[in-house]
C-alpha cells in the first residue's frame, strides 16, 4: 500500500507535488483520472488521498463519495474551485480538508504530516519479529530485549515506520543526525552494520535491513 494517492490531471503540477512528497520520504502513486484513481484505490488502497475536483470524466466529488462508501482513508481536496458551496460539498462528502490552488507547499506538507501523525503513528512499532516502544525507547527481538544506542534506535525506528519502502541515504542521515550535524555521512553505514549485528540472524546475509545499491536502505518486516 502506498502512502499517498495523488489524483490530478495536470501532469506538470502532479509531477512537482509527487517529487516534493517523495523527497519527504512518502511513497506516492499518481492517477490522472477519477476512474483510474478508484480502480487503483479499490485494488491497492492508500493511506491518504490528495484529490483534485476538476478531472476528466468522473470528477473529484464522485471519487470522494465512492471512497467514503467503503473507507475512512483521509482525503485532502486540493482544487482551484474556491466557492463556499464547493468547499462545503467536499467536506459534506467526507473530505478531511479542502485547500485552494495555488497553495503553499509547506502548508500542504504540514497538513499531510499532521494527518499521518494523528492517524498512523503509535508509540509501539512491531512486525512480529521486532518491537520498538518509542516512549520507553526499548527494543525487543522475538520478545528478547536488545540494547540499542540513541542513533541506532532512531535509525531503526525510521526504517520500521517505512516498512517496505526504500529510503535514500541523504534522507536517513538528515532525519537521524540532522542537516547541521558534524558527523560524517559514512556514520550511517557504520550504524547500519551495527544494527544488522544486533537484529539479523546472519548479518552477512541480512533479511530485514536491505541495501538498495546506489539509493539507500529498505526494511522488510
Amino acid at each position: 500500500m502506498n502512502d499517498i494517492l495523488v489524483v490530478e490531471d495536470n501532469i506538470e503540477m502532479a509531477g512537482l507535488l509527487c517529487d516534493f512528497l517523495e523527497a519527504e520520504g512518502y511513497s506516492v502513486k499518481h492517477c490522472a483520472t477519477g476512474e483510474n484513481a478508484l480502480e487503483y484505490f479499490m485494488q491497492y488502497g492508500s493511506r491518504l488521498v490528495i484529490l483534485d475536483i476538476m478531472l476528466p470524466g468522473l470528477d473529484g466529488f464522485g471519487v470522494c463519495r465512492t471512497i467514503r462508501e467503503s473507507s475512512n482513508t483521509p482525503i485532502i481536496i486540493v482544487s482551484a474551485k474556491s466557492e463556499k458551496n464547493d468547499k462545503l460539498s467536499g467536506l459534506v462528502l467526507g473530505a478531511d480538508d479542502y485547500i485552494e490552488k495555488p497553495y503553499d507547499i509547506d502548508i500542504l506538507l504540514a497538513k499531510i504530516d499532521g494527518i499521518f501523525k494523528r492517524r498512523y503513528n503509535s508509540d509501539v512499532i512491531t512486525d512480529g519479529f521486532l518491537k520498538l516502544d518509542k516512549s520507553k525507547r526499548t527494543a525487543y527481538k522475538n520478545n528478547t530485549p536488545i540494547e540499542l544506542n540513541q542513533k541506532e534506535f532512531d535509525l531503526l525506528c525510521l526504517l520500521m515506520e517505512n516498512n517496505g519502502k526504500t529510503l535514500n541515504k541523504d534522507l536517513l542521515f538528515n532525519k537521524v543526525w540532522g542537516f547541521d550535524s558534524f558527523s560524517e555521512p559514512q556514520t550511517l553505514t557504520v550504524h547500519i552494520k551495527w544494527l544488522r549485528q544486533k537484529i539479523e540472524n546472519d548479518p552477512k546475509k541480512p533479511e530485514h535491513i536491505l541495501t538498495v545499491w546506489g539509493v539507500g536502505y529498505r526494511y522488510e518486516g
